[in-house]
């Protein structure tokens, strides 16, 4: 064997394994991401997605799972520009994931929430301009999957901020772009998130916010039983013991 094919050859013995060594690693840390999701430890899981994504931006599940960890983890800002920073980030993955996989609930899901989160933080007029395409989305994710809690948890705040619209955006949203479809109402908003929790029971959040929809409709005892059982679960995100504490002024507030 001549001294050429014998550097070929140990040039490939060199570069292989560690092309192997380097598919190996980037399977073990989105397992490790995906390990932290469901533990809800959601900034560590986060930083791993975005290096799965590093490796390959294609990743459909980093992509949405790293969408919806900056609409959840933007949230908790205080600073409003740190707020829409982490919402546009989460709007520009759930864009990427939708090139991805147009026909999953997923991607269509994350994108109603990271919308939906921009447009509390919003003018009257990108918010209801935001409406019209949150509403898209969210009848998407429940076109592929119709048990999705998650989107009924969002067709339900829709439905609560849409029929609670102040004049100034009804106003904005019959003038500039001829009304929000839906027939949105405080009751259809009730029976969405009543479904998301008939489909999760453990998530505090969705009882949080069918207690508010109650007290909106003046049921104060349907309110207070809610948050009764709200306060019995387990935590499992950061931001269960904020809610909790949520409920329980809400139920001294009404009783």
């Amino acid at each position: 064997m001549d001294y050429s094919k014998r550097f070929i050859i140990f040039i490939v013995l060199l570069v292989v394994p560690l092309i192997v060594f380097g598919q190996s690693s980037v399977s073990e840390v989105e397992e490790k991401a995906d390990s932290l999701y469901q533990q809800f430890e959601e900034e560590q899981a986060l930083e791993l997605y975005q290096q799965v994504l590093e490796n390959n931006p294609n990743n459909y599940k980093a992509l949405w799972r790293a969408s919806f960890l900056y609409s959840r983890v933007g949230n908790r800002f205080n600073d409003k520009d740190d707020q829409k920073n982490y919402y546009n980030q989460g709007i520009d993955l759930a864009e990427r994931a939708l090139k991805v996989d147009s026909t999953d609930a997923e991607s269509h899901f994350v994108m109603s929430v990271a919308m939906g989160r921009k447009a509390l933080i919003s003018g009257a007029r990108d918010r209801v301009a935001a409406s019209r395409a949150i509403k898209k989305h969210v009848d998407k994710a429940l076109e592929y999957d119709e048990n999705h809690a998650g989107a009924w948890h969002v067709l339900g705040r829709w439905n609560f901020k849409v029929a609670n619209l102040s004049w100034v955006e009804r106003a904005a949203a019959n003038t500039l772009f001829g009304g929000i479809p839906g027939n949105a109402s405080n009751q259809k908003a009730a029976d969405a998130i009543q479904k998301a929790i008939d489909l999760n029971d453990k998530y505090i959040l969705y009882y949080v916010d069918l207690a508010k929809v109650y007290e909106k409709m003046g049921h104060d005892q349907q309110a207070i039983s809610v948050c009764e059982s709200a306060v019995k679960l387990d935590n499992l995100t950061p931001d269960d013991p904020t809610l909790k504490e949520q409920c329980r002024k809400l139920i001294y507030d009404l009783q």
